[in-house]
């Protein structure tokens, strides 16, 4: 009899994982938890790593449940299925197992849905003129091809400005409100369940980027209330490389058009028949997902998701956004000398800060930063020239202390 996945997890656990997260004990959560936390990341000592938004490393967990993976499938031949890995993730979200599709990273669930929506020459997006990449180009190539119509906006520094700098700009023309859940240029928070609320009323889609939703917030899509939400596993998540999902609300799975399909997407087909036919589709999420995948990544990437769940969702929220404050307060009292462009708001940012010295360029400072021994970014996008911090569950507050001596001795 096959192993369970979970069972599997945990029987790496015990050797792999922090012993306190992997018993049956319960969890105190002191300071002293979340500095031991670190040692269950492979993170060098000779720097530190202040930079999660791009890319969240793995615990041994999940280092560990990977590499057992591809010997398992690699020894046996079996390649295997990804069927409780979807209802890990489901879980994680409080989606239904029906709405989770297996994706590469958060670009490629977004295109599913920009592609697959019902959209004409004519119909207005509305979106942000601070979009990563991988949500821009998608929309920029769609309005290119078929004629859809772009509505940027400049985002504001609450979320009350902002709901309402969408309601303005939506008319009889809005199909879709593609926007990000948190912005990867300043770690601005939009508030998607008021926005999704807004839209359902108008029959508005809501197309979420959440690169950087899933391992920041306790998410429950059932609460926030979006049509879709696409995110990668490789960031907050801190699971592998190569891993995401995309939710797709339940009420939208026939309204959302699969483009690209394989094998897992049909309902049946039939080359014989006059004229061949595909009888249909999956009648889940699954339909957007299709061949072989990649076991022992999704295995990582479900690991990442019980890590999680172990210390606590909500747990790990709180602990995001402690240090979130916390290095938010230690650069506003450098105001004098460096711009703050994260909002102030507690409820508008959780997991990153950005800024710009006012007397330095910001490639040349980002530079010496990076020579006093910290991983950071620099943030060209949307002619910002900054510096953004990202940090995570595994940093502590002394890590922040000395990155804010850096941020002092140069500026």
């Amino acid at each position: 009899m096959k192993q369970s996945r979970r069972k599997f997890i945990n029987s790496i656990g015990a050797v792999a994982a922090t012993p306190l997260l992997y018993t049956n004990e319960p969890i105190r959560f002191s300071t002293d938890f979340w500095e031991n936390l670190r040692a269950d990341f492979l993170l060098t000592e000779s720097r530190t790593y202040l930079n999660n938004g791009t890319f969240g490393p793995s615990p041994k967990l999940v280092v560990d449940t990977i590499k057992k993976s591809f010997e398992s499938t690699n020894t046996s031949g079996e390649y295997g299925h990804t069927d409780e890995v979807r209802k890990t993730l489901a879980e994680f979200v409080n989606a239904d197992v029906s709405e989770i599709s297996l994706t590469h990273n958060t670009t490629e669930g977004i295109n599913i849905v920009c592609w697959g929506l019902p959209l004409k020459a004519g119909d207005e997006v509305i979106i942000t003129l601070h979009e990563h990449v991988g949500n821009a180009l998608p929309w920029l190539n769609r309005a290119k091809l078929d004629g859809i119509i772009l509505k940027p906006f400049q985002p504001a520094t609450t979320a009350e400005e902002n709901l309402n700098i969408i309601k303005k700009l939506v008319n009889d023309k809005t199909r879709v409100i593609a926007i990000p859940h948190i912005t990867c240029t300043t770690g601005l928070i939009f508030p998607i369940k008021e926005i999704s609320e807004m839209a359902r009323s108008k029959s508005i889609f809501t197309a979420i980027d959440g690169a950087h939703g899933s391992g920041t917030f306790n998410l429950n899509m059932k609460e926030l209330g979006c049509d879709f939400y696409a995110t990668s596993c490789h960031k907050w998540m801190l699971g592998p490389n190569g891993s995401g999902f995309l939710y797709i609300n339940e009420n939208q799975l026939n309204t959302l058009q699969a483009i690209q399909v394989g094998a897992y997407s049909d309902a049946g087909w039939n080359m014989f028949s006059n004229p061949p036919e595909i009888k249909g589709y999956n009648p889940t999420a699954h339909r957007f997902d299709y061949g072989s995948q990649s076991k022992p990544l999704y295995d990582g990437a479900a690991a990442s998701a019980d890590f999680h769940t172990k210390i606590g969702k909500a747990k790990v929220e709180t602990r995001v956004r402690e240090l979130n404050s916390y290095l938010f307060a230690g650069l506003q009292e450098m105001k004098n000398n460096l711009t703050i462009l994260t909002p102030e708001e507690e409820q508008s940012r959780i997991c990153m800060v950005t800024f710009k010295p006012k007397n330095h360029d910001y490639k040349v400072f980002a530079n010496e930063i990076s020579k006093a021994g910290f991983r950071i970014r620099q943030v060209p996008e949307s002619g910002l020239n900054a510096i953004r911090i990202s940090t995570h569950i595994y940093n502590s507050k002394s890590e922040i202390d000395r990155f804010l001596k850096a941020v002092e001795n140069n500026v």
